[in-house]
């Protein structure tokens, strides 16, 4: 069995570790211009850690067992329908999907090696799990449609692979994208493990949809998505919206969404918040059967990324009445099928961002370890 090679970053970016950020505050300058009535620190803490995996032109990112996307050949350890006929497809242990949140891409202004899930396939692969993929899908959108985006590379994935099925963790919107696949298409599904996923709605959203409340408004804002994110972007198109992902958050978009798409019978669902600004959860993260290795990091504290600073006050409650949180999505809030506990992690920390940087001080929760064992409790469930 072959693994592919530990992602090497570019001199570029090894000698200036802050030009990512600065290109993503430059792309996020341009939306705050147009949000401002919401307020630019508030503007900026609404978007998402960067980047997903994969090379320019590879919609599905290949594991270390597969093939090239979009190839006919089915990947290493898969068997291949071909030959004299269709073989029965494999059943556990399925292939991992990571789907990525809002703002997510494949390749952000051709620098292949940022990854949204930061390393995390090629250190499951190092690990023995060859079969991940990391599909990119409309970085602005509804869940709705990036949902069938998803659901369409993962009949690719199934094709290449041989398999019935696949596991989906999915981060924040990425949780609910998994969601729309396993309603509408139970049968490709087996779980859905959602990390920080706004399944109640984000207070966030709500003030960000009253400054974009204006038709016209989102009209210009769209039109900046759509003109400035193309060349940044592999998945923006004419449909790329800021104010349909905005409304699935909000609390009325968010109690449609809920109705729309139900949990499917058959399919595991199991979810993970995170917390972070030095604090410890509370009773909504005191789970009695959480697994070992989220129980280990009960007593650990996380500080919060300054890019947060804004949003986790708005989202905190203040001193009297504080949620748990993780800059974006309030642990209450991120419970969704099986609650498996809280993290010491805020929205970027989980998936290793930036660029796999430390949570921060004082804190040992290693993201990395977390997926292994997160892949590993799907293996001892059998799937």
């Amino acid at each position: 069995m072959v693994y592919p090679a530990a992602v090497t970053p570019s001199p570029l970016f090894v000698r200036s570790p802050l030009l990512l950020t600065r290109i993503r505050c430059g792309l996020l300058g341009a939306l705050s211009m147009v949000l401002a009535s919401c307020g630019s620190s508030a503007n900026q803490a609404g978007f998402e850690a960067l980047g997903v995996g994969g090379g320019a032109g590879d919609p599905t990112s290949v594991g270390a067992g597969g093939g090239s996307a979009g190839g006919s050949g089915a990947a290493t350890g898969g068997s291949a329908a071909g030959g004299g006929g269709a073989a029965a497809a494999l059943g556990a242990p399925y292939p991992i999907v990571l789907a990525h949140g809002f703002f997510g891409f494949d390749t952000f202004a051709g620098v292949d090696f940022v990854q949204y899930y930061f390393q995390v396939k090629d250190d499951l692969a190092a690990h023995g799990e060859p079969l991940v993929f990391t599909p990119a899908v409309d970085p602005f959108n509804s869940s709705a449609f990036r949902g069938q985006q998803l659901y369409q590379h993962i009949l690719t994935i199934l094709q290449q692979t041989g398999h019935a099925k696949v596991n989906i963790i999915g981060h924040s919107q990425g949780g609910l994208d998994a969601r729309v696949v396993a309603h509408d298409h139970p049968e490709v599904v087996a779980s859905v493990i959602t990390l920080q996923t706004p399944h109640q709605g984000s207070p966030i959203a709500d003030i960000a949809l009253k400054a974009v409340d204006s038709p016209h408004l989102q009209g210009v804002v769209d039109f900046l998505l759509q003109a400035v994110g193309a060349p940044l972007y592999d998945q923006v198109g004419d449909t790329t919206s800021l104010a349909k992902p905005l409304y699935d958050f909000s609390s009325e978009g968010i109690a449609v969404f809920n109705a729309n798409y139900p949990d499917s019978a058959g399919v595991y669902y199991a979810s993970v918040a995170g917390r972070s600004d030095w604090h410890l959860g509370g009773s909504t993260c005191q789970v009695s059967n959480a697994p070992g290795f989220i129980k280990a990091y009960n007593t650990n504290l996380d500080p919060i990324d300054p890019l947060f600073d804004l949003s986790e006050q708005l989202l905190d409650g203040g001193l009297t009445d504080p949620y748990p949180n993780d800059g974006m999505v309030r642990a209450k809030d991120a419970i969704w099928g099986e609650f498996l506990g809280c993290v010491p992690a805020d929205h970027m920390d989980m998936v290793g961002q930036l660029l796999g940087d430390h949570p921060g001080f004082g804190n040992p929760w290693n993201y990395l370890q977390f997926y292994r064992d997160l892949v590993k409790l799907l293996r001892d469930k059998g799937y």
